[in-house]
C-alpha cells in the first residue's frame, strides 16, 4: 500500500482522530442498511447490517473494531467502496455492539475466532458467489486468528481475508494504549462505552463479576482482567492477550491474506508488527510509514477516508480472482 498522508495531516494521533471525526466517509450517497437478527447456538443473537440495495455476486464482509458498528467511519467507507464496485456488503456486529445489549453472560473479544467462524459459515450457507472478508482493528485480529486456526479448511468458506490496523500482538497493543496520551484520550473513550455495557451485563447476570472493581478500572488492562478475560474462558488478561493474538498463527494461514498496519499507529507499536520471515507465504504485509490507526485520509482538507478501503478492497478482489473498478 503506497500511502502518503496529506501535508495538512501530520502525525499518528492526528491521522487517527481527524479521519474518524471530521473527514468525509463516502464519496457517493450515504449508505442505507437493512438489519437482520441471527439467533446464535447459545441462545443469544447478533445483528447483521446489509447494504441496500442488495447487489453483486461477490460478498464483502466487514468485522468491525472495538466498540465499532456499521456506523463507524471505516464501515461506511467500505460500504461506499462496495456500492461503487457492485458488491454485496454486510457488517455483522459483535455481541452488544449493534445498539442493543446481548443476552448471554458474555460479550466479545479480540480472539473471538469461533464467533467469526460461525458468522462466516452462515454467510457461506446462504451466499452462492465468492466471499471476501476484512477485519478492522480488533475484528482484524479475530479474523486472522480464525484464518490461522482453519488453515486449508478456510478456502471453501472465503476466498481472501484482510486485517486493517489489527493489534496482532495484543500484549504490545494493550500496553501501548494504556500509556501517556493514549491512556488519557483513547482509553477513556473506549471505557466510556465499555463500562456501561458491562454494568448492563451485570444487571442481567448478577454476580458475574465485581462491579465495584470494574467501575474503578482505569485502563483496558484492568477492564480485560476483570471482565473480558474471565467471561470468555481465559485465566487472566495476560493469558487472554497471549492466546488471542493472531501474530503467532500467521504462518498457518493457507488462503490469500493481507495485513495492513501503519508504522505510526498509536495503538500498535511498530516494533510489534509481523515481519516477512514470521508469516507464511500466503500472507502479504503492507506497513506504510503513515496512516495512524484506521485513518489513511486522502485528498484536500477536510479529506476523505476512501484510500484504505480502495486499496484493501481492490487487493481482496484481485486475490479472489474478481475484477474491480479502480477508483480515480
Amino acid at each position: 500500500m503506497n500511502y502518503t498522508a496529506p501535508p495538512w495531516l501530520p502525525g499518528g494521533n492526528l491521522q487517527t482522530i481527524w479521519p474518524a471525526l471530521y473527514a468525509r466517509r463516502v464519496l457517493g450517497p450515504r449508505p442505507q442498511f437493512r438489519r437482520e437478527r441471527w439467533a446464535t447456538p447459545d441462545g443469544d443473537f447478533i445483528d447483521v447490517d446489509w447494504l441496500q440495495p442488495a447487489q453483486g455476486q461477490t460478498l464483502l464482509v466487514l468485522f468491525h473494531g472495538l466498540e465499532g458498528s456499521s456506523q463507524s467511519h471505516y464501515a461506511q467507507a467500505f460500504a461506499d467502496f462496495a456500492r461503487e464496485q457492485g458488491l454485496a456488503y454486510a457488517v455483522p456486529h459483535f455481541r452488544g455492539c449493534s445498539g442493543e445489549i446481548n443476552l448471554a453472560p458474555r460479550a466479545y473479544h479480540s480472539g473471538d475466532f469461533e464467533e467469526v467462524g460461525w458468522i462466516l459459515a452462515r454467510f457461506r450457507a446462504r451466499h452462492r458467489g465468492p466471499i471476501v472478508a476484512v477485519g478492522v482493528s480488533l475484528g482484524g485480529n479475530a479474523l486472522m486468528r480464525w484464518a490461522g486456526e482453519m488453515g486449508a479448511t478456510a478456502a471453501p468458506v472465503v476466498s481472501a481475508v484482510a486485517s486493517v490496523c489489527a493489534p496482532l500482538d495484543l500484549t504490545a497493543g494493550g500496553h501501548a494504549i494504556g500509556r501517556g496520551f493514549n491512556r488519557q484520550v483513547y482509553t477513556r473513550m473506549f471505557l466510556n462505552t465499555m463500562k456501561p455495557k458491562a454494568m448492563q451485563k451485570l444487571a442481567q447476570h448478577p454476580g458475574l463479576f465485581d462491579g465495584r472493581a470494574l467501575q474503578a478500572a482505569r485502563d483496558l488492562y484492568e477492564f480485560d482482567n476483570l471482565f473480558t478475560a474471565p467471561l470468555h474462558g481465559f485465566r487472566d488478561v495476560d493469558d487472554y492477550w497471549q492466546r488471542a493474538s493472531a501474530k503467532p498463527h500467521l504462518t498457518r494461514i493457507r488462503i490469500p491474506a493481507l495485513a495492513v498496519n501503519a508504522q505510526n499507529d498509536p495503538f500498535v507499536p511498530a516494533s510489534s508488527l509481523p515481519r516477512a520471515q514470521g508469516v507464511g507465504p500466503h500472507v502479504t504485509l503492507w506497513q506504510p510509514a503513515h496512516g495512524g490507526h484506521v485513518g489513511f485520509a486522502g485528498g484536500r482538507w477536510p479529506g476523505h477516508v476512501r484510500p484504505m478501503p480502495d486499496a484493501v478492497g481492490q487487493w481482496l478482489l484481485r486475490a479472489a480472482g474478481q475484477t474491480g473498478v479502480t477508483h480515480g
